[in-house]
């Protein structure tokens, strides 16, 4: 799309006026919305009373509101958010330089914060409300660490306790993650692991388990329901985490319309969701009251490929099977992914709202091998400066692609991507890679048989 002024500006910082006061629920805008989360004992929809021993009340609320578009963000939310918010938009001159593509290339860069990534949008949402609610500890699990970082963060502003299982290979990977999450106060702990009975069960079956963000959650979630005023608060999947995440993409939105600008293609790194459905919330808005004709592409691990090799059905968020039942892309709850350096993005299910999107073809999906993910990190720092964490490398291997396709067919196309965050706790991945030892793993179908014998059949 043609812009109404002939220059750009390489970076695009909005007002703190112009910040969101609300955030915007993609739901009310869906013809149809997602199935409902079914009881996995009584096998019937789950009420608001299901949720509350897990759940924040207000959480639940947000989580089960599909009729109001906007939702207003608090002033002591909005508060914090003024120390990192608005986030900038930046055109990336030098990539499609290098890149010698007539496409135009933005990318919301949500790294300019302590915990490094968008994960912040949230945690700051959760950990508020349950303070407001009178709890004195949170429980949550995280994958690369992002997640647990800015959970972290936000428990030492609001002062409240925190215990993180941390997915054991992501713990080995990456200490300094767990380094900065113990700076801020909170418990780390490795999982699968011995405290908890749901830990101590998978080490059973399988003592030398990477672990998984399946196995983490199932121990977080069995702490917080055994704990007094506790509950456990999750950085992805659920539909009230894309909600906060939404300022990502209406922030994007304001920035792109101040120059007349509606992209043709988003590009966001999928693993749960909630980055890429916070960047893409408002743009499928329109896109769903037919006011755009934007395409929307999730990029997602060849190692853990939910979205494209997954299946549409109801299973379990946790290994445990402590959860209720979701309907999303899944590759099965004993799906075990691989040991890669995308820690955030190796879930084994997609969020409902994204897998709900994808499955009535408004959204595409494909999925990369880790080298080809580097190589486009690389790429992006040496032209862009700005050492991107493995998971938003995926997004950016996706915008290059596309952009290579505009040079190749001689279209000039608008292309907007998110980079979630930065990858400096990532250094042993990129020396990896720099090194040559860095080895591909993709799944074969008989490697997927398992997870897939996982799903418990539910007639919907």
């Amino acid at each position: 799309m043609k812009s109404k002024n002939t220059k750009i500006p390489v970076k695009t910082y909005l007002s703190e006026k112009e910040m969101p006061t609300s955030w915007y629920n993609v739901r009310a805008d869906m013809k149809e919305k997602h199935p409902p989360f079914i009881h996995p004992g009584e096998l019937r929809p789950c009420t608001a009373e299901d949720l509350y021993p897990v759940f924040c009340k207000e959480l639940v609320s947000q989580e089960l509101n599909q009729t109001d578009k906007l939702i207003p963000i608090p002033d002591g939310i909005l508060d914090f958010y003024k120390m990192f918010r608005p986030s900038p938009l930046i055109r990336a001159y030098s990539l499609e330089k290098y890149l010698d593509t007539p496409a135009e290339i933005y990318y919301k860069f949500e790294g300019n914060n302590t915990s490094g990534s968008h994960k912040l949008n949230s945690a700051v949402a959760q950990v508020f409300y349950a303070k407001q609610e009178g709890l004195t500890s949170l429980t949550t699990e995280t994958g690369a660490g992002q997640w647990g970082t800015a959970l972290s963060m936000a428990c030492a502003y609001y002062d409240m306790d925190l215990t993180v299982f941390m997915v054991k290979v992501s713990s080995e990977q990456k200490p300094y993650r767990k380094a900065v999450m113990e700076t801020y106060g909170a418990k780390v702990i490795p999982s699968p692991s011995s405290t908890t009975a749901s830990g101590r069960s998978i080490l059973a079956s399988d003592p030398t388990t990477n672990g998984s963000l399946g196995c983490a959650i199932s121990e977080a979630i069995e702490l917080a329901v055994t704990r007094d005023k506790c509950r456990y608060v999750l950085g992805s999947v659920l539909d009230h985490v894309i909600l906060h995440q939404s300022v990502i993409g209406l922030e994007s939105k304001i920035a792109l319309e101040k120059y007349g600008i509606v992209p043709d293609i988003i590009i966001g790194c999928a693993g749960g969701g909630s980055n890429f459905g916070g960047l893409i919330s408002p743009f499928m808005g329109d896109k769903l009251n037919s006011k755009n004709s934007t395409r929307f592409i999730a990029i997602e691990p060849a190692s853990c490929p939910s979205m494209t090799r997954g299946k549409y059905a109801y299973d379990f968020g946790d290994t445990g099977r402590t959860t209720p039942l979701i309907k999303m892309y899944t590759l099965g709850c004993g799906f075990m992914p691989a040991a890669n350096h995308a820690g955030g993005l190796r879930y084994h299910g997609m969020s409902p709202i994204i897998s709900k999107l994808y499955h009535d073809g408004h959204i595409e999906a494909r999925s990369y091998i880790q080298t080809d993910v580097f190589e486009a990190a690389k790429s992006f720092l040496r032209t862009e400066g700005i050492l991107p964490a493995p998971e938003s490398a995926h997004a950016i291997k996706g915008a290059i692609d596309e952009a290579l396709a505009c040079k190749a067919n001689g279209t000039k196309k608008t292309i907007l991507f998110g980079l979630t965050g930065t990858g400096y706790f990532d250094l042993a991945a990129y020396a990896s890679y720099d090194a040559s030892t860095m080895t591909d793993y993709v799944p074969t179908d008989e490697d997927l048989i398992p997870g897939f014998a996982s799903l418990i059949p539910f007639k919907e």
